[in-house]
C-alpha cells in the first residue's frame, strides 16, 4: 500500500535515512492504532543523482506494509505529474518532446495515454491529449501508465 505525503525531496536527499517521515495514525487497511516502522526502500527521481530512501510501515494486526512516497508523484514513476502532463501537452501542442527528458521514456507515456484514452472513452473520443490526461486523473487513474 502507498500513501502519499507532502516532502521536500532535497531536505530528503540531504538527510538520507535520517529523514523524519510522518507516521500513518493507523493501518489504512484494518485501522489499527500501532503502525511499526518496516525499514527503508530506495527510489529514484528525477534530479538526484542516487536513490533516495523512502520509509515503510508495516501493520501487525493486519501485516500490511505501508510505502510513504511524495506528493506530486505517480505509483512507480520517478517524474513528478506536472512534467509528464507538460511533456504530454508540448507534444500535442509543438510536436516535440520536451528537451531535458529522455524522448523514449516521453514517448512511451504518449503511447500509454494514448492507449488509455481509447481504452476508458472509445475511439470517439476527440478533446485534446491533455484534457483526456486531466480526465483520467479525475478517474484516479494513471494517465500514463501500462497496466489496464
Amino acid at each position: 500500500m502507498v500513501l502519499f505525503f507532502p516532502v521536500v525531496l532535497k531536505e530528503l536527499y540531504e538527510r538520507g535515512r535520517n529523514y523524519r517521515w510522518p507516521r500513518p495514525k493507523t493501518c489504512p487497511k484494518c485501522g489499527a492504532y500501532i503502525v511499526r516502522g518496516h525499514g527503508f526502500v530506495t527510489a529514484i527521481f528525477d534530479g538526484f543523482n542516487q536513490p533516495l530512501f523512502l520509509k515503510r510501515y508495516r501493520c501487525p494486526n493486519c501485516r500490511c506494509v505501508i510505502r510513504v512516497r511524495p506528493c506530486g508523484y505517480f505509483p512507480r514513476f520517478q517524474s513528478p505529474i506536472g512534467v509528464i502532463r507538460q511533456s504530454m501537452a508540448a507534444k500535442e501542442e509543438k510536436g516535440r518532446w520536451l528537451t531535458g527528458l529522455s524522448r523514449t521514456r516521453q514517448a512511451h507515456w504518449w503511447r500509454a495515454l494514448k492507449r488509455r484514452i481509447v481504452a476508458y472513452f472509445g475511439n470517439a473520443f476527440h478533446e485534446t491529449m491533455a484534457h483526456g490526461f486531466d480526465r483520467l486523473q479525475a478517474l484516479r487513474q494513471v494517465p500514463v501508465s501500462r497496466a489496464i
